[in-house]
């Protein structure tokens, strides 16, 4: 019932939220936010590339994984718009994405494995909080879950940060 005609070079907007599995119009607001294109035909209804429908599961596992639309738009803006993209166009925006998708995934595993644990965020309501941040002495590090943020961001905060975060933990 989903597949459409090979024969079909061009898919109706019906046709593509059908085979896609998204609905018109999300494929409407992906159009007007820049991340798909279309033809009008001399009837001013639109058609869409077969490529469209690699764009769009593009789309959906990129936010499903909680990538910003913007930040989808800019890889998929990487890609031609004049043909098909082949492998290896979407290879390099695989390469562009990788360390940015290693990052997530590196959080995802952090969140998983530490969320029964204090995190650094001040509830102290775990046993455990009170040995790893005892008297809420993470918060003078910044705002947040203090033991979930990302190295990068910890350290940055951490250099712009007045406060002496090693002298509040070693008291």
């Amino acid at each position: 019932m989903n597949q459409v005609p090979l024969r079909t070079p061009e898919l109706t907007v019906g046709q593509l939220a059908e085979r896609s599995g998204v609905a018109v119009s999300a494929l409407h607001f992906y159009e007007r936010k820049g991340l798909i294109r279309s033809r009008r035909t001399s009837g001013n209804q639109r058609r869409y590339s077969r490529d469209t429908l690699r764009r769009v599961a593009f789309i959906r596992v990129s936010q499903r994984v909680g990538m910003p639309l913007e930040v989808i738009r800019e890889a998929l803006a990487s890609l031609p718009d004049e043909r098909t993209p082949t492998p290896e166009d979407w290879a390099h925006l695989s390469a562009e994405w990788r360390s940015e998708l290693d990052t997530r995934i590196e959080q995802l595993v952090q969140l998983r494995d530490n969320l029964s644990d204090c995190i650094g965020c001040g509830c102290l309501s775990l046993k455990t909080c009170h040995l790893s941040n005892p008297r809420d002495v993470l918060g003078e590090q910044g705002p947040g879950p203090r033991r979930l943020l990302p190295e990068t961001l910890r350290s940055r905060e951490k250099n712009s940060s007045t406060v002496d975060s090693c002298a509040a933990v070693c008291e």
